[in-house]
Formats: structure tokens, sequence, C-alpha cells
């Protein structure tokens, strides 16, 4: 697929629409181009009503019946919001209806090698426009000092920074899987953590105590926020304990045998409904493979302590490091 960004000079909005393509991508190969237009003839010519204008070969998917060809700002609307750019979510969506059905499945629990980072290589970093990471960095800090999540009303000096309410950074944060929101617009999960009770309970060396989505989140925890923690956790086939007690960059697995499965259903959608109870702790190989022959639905792979360690690493360790100072977009 060749995609295009048409963009006036200088638009301040087309390293952002670029930014969330190669999220909706997720990695997945396809030419992506970055077209000037200054002449409105030109944008005539291309079809181009407003910077910026994504073409997915060569037609606007979101085109507005009646728009006139245009070299001005552009403004998306997507589920009552206001933006200057489409959400990753309405750009993955565009991509599957446009044929590029690959880029539909990108969530936080890919099937390829079972790798919970996705989104292009970005893992669960958000972006630092528009207040999204500084708002999201709150969330997880919140969460690990109080063990609980913040009210929205704690967050509007920050997203006030960015010239947004607390309501519109969090329901972007939710549009696009960075947390999950209840139905009154509180934070339900922030991955790793969780709201509500989980199987998996996460008692970090500040004194906090905090539920976690799921094995790999619990065990992202303390390269997250470089603390020693204790994951305790329960083997839904057998019923039996799991502890992982990390301390000073060692960790320690209770049994000795434990495994974790990292599996997702065949759907698409949030992590949380995708994956987020298909990735447990089981005290042994065996009863990991009992607990996968009881849920044909959710295929998966059963991975050793280093591998599970190691998403974790990957997936929450970069969550807490600053945007780049001299760039809108961080590292």
């Amino acid at each position: 697929m060749r995609i295009t960004v048409l963009t006036v000079p200088d638009c301040p909005n087309a390293p952002v629409v670029e930014e969330r393509i190669t999220a909706a991508l997720a990695g997945r190969a396809a030419e992506v181009e970055r077209v000037e237009v200054r002449e409105e003839a030109e944008a005539t010519r291309w079809g181009m009503t407003g910077s910026p204008t994504v073409m997915l070969d060569g037609v606007d998917p979101f085109a507005v019946a009646g728009a006139a060809p245009s070299v001005s700002c552009r403004i998306y609307r997507d589920a009552g919001q206001v933006d200057a750019a489409p959400s990753v979510a309405a750009l993955r969506t565009a991509l599957a209806e446009a044929g590029f059905a690959e880029a539909a499945e990108e969530n936080c629990c890919t099937t390829d090698l079972l790798d919970p980072i996705g989104r292009g290589g970005r893992g669960r970093v958000a972006p630092a426009e528009r207040g999204l990471r500084a708002v999201h960095q709150a969330v997880l800090r919140h969460f690990a000092t109080a063990g609980r999540a913040p009210e929205a009303g704690l967050l509007e000096p920050v997203a006030a920074a960015a010239g947004r309410t607390a309501e519109d950074v969090l329901a972007e944060l939710a549009r696009d899987d960075f947390l999950t929101l209840d139905e009154t617009g509180q934070v339900r999960a922030a991955y790793p953590f969780s709201a509500v009770p989980t199987p998996h309970r996460v008692r970090i060396d500040s004194g906090a105590e905090v539920f976690s989505m799921c094995a790999v989140d619990a065990l992202g925890t303390t390269a997250m926020l470089g603390q020693d923690t204790v994951v305790s956790s329960t083997d839904p086939v057998t019923g039996e304990p799991v502890t992982v007690t990390s301390t000073d960059g060692t960790t320690v697995w209770d049994p000795d045998s434990a495994v974790v499965f990292v599996g997702r259903r065949a759907f698409s959608g949030p992590a949380e409904t995708v994956c987020c109870d298909a990735l447990n702790f089981f005290t042994s190989h065996a009863s990991a493979t009992t607990w996968s022959q009881q849920h044909p639905d959710v295929p998966g792979d059963i991975i050793s302590h280093a591998r599970a360690e190691e998403l974790g690493r990957q997936t929450f360790g970069p969550l807490l490091t600053p945007a780049a100072p001299d760039s809108p977009h961080g590292p």
C-alpha cells in the first residue's frame, strides 16, 4: 500500500500524523511519502482538502462530502472529539477497510512471537504531543504511589499545560488503548495497573500495593519504576500461589517451576478484552498446558522466566521516560 501525507510547508501536524501512521501500521511494511502542496491548483489535483490529508493508494478515507480543495489547516472529528490529525484507531480502521487488514490486528499482544510491545516498536509509550504522555505518566505515577487510579480532577493541571482538559486527554488515551475508562469517565486501568481487583497483586518497595492487568504487566512494574517489587498471583488451574520477588536486579520465582502463558483471542480490540486475562502465571508447564487445552479459543505460548521478564522490561521499562526536551514528539 502507498500512503501519502499531503501537507502545506512547515505544517506542525505533519509529523503528528506520520507518527500515528507508524503506530497504526505496527511495524508492517508500507510506503509512506510526504508531499508538500503550496497552491490551490495543486490541492485540487491531489484531492487535498486541508493539511494534513492522508491518502491510501490515492484515496482520502476521511473525505467529507462537499469539502473543497484547500491549503488551509484541516480538522478531523472522531466520536465527538476534534483533532488536527486522524487518531491511531481511526487510521487503523481506514487501513483495514482499504485492504490492509493486518493493521487492524495491532494491539498489545500480537501473535507474532506473542510480542506485547506492538505499536510499531513504540510499545505503550504515549505520544508526547497534546499532553498525552504527560497525563499518561501522571496516571501511572499516581497508581505507583497511591495504589489506585487518580480522580480526573487531579490531572487537570497536567492537561491544562497542554491547553486541554483532563477529560479530553483521557478520552484520547483510551481511544488508542493506553488506558481504559469506566462508564463515568474515571480511569479503570492504565497498563500495567488496574483500578479493580485482578489475580495479580504487586507490592512496590515504596510501600504501595496495586493490582496488575496480567502476568507480563506485573513483571514490567519493576523496570518501569526502578524499584524492588513482590508479585503475588495464583495458578488459575491449581489455585496454588506463584510469587516473583525482584530485589536489586535479582529475580526469584516461587515455585522455581513456574511459567507464564501468553495468549490472545482472535478478534481485535483493546488489550483488556483481547488478552489481559490470557497472560497468567502457572506453577508448572503441565498446569499451563492444561489451561491451554481448556481454552482452545486462546492460542498462545508457554514461556520461561527469562522471556516473561524480558517482555515486561521491553513493554513497560520506557513508560516513564521523559520526552526529549527539544522535540515535541519525544524519543
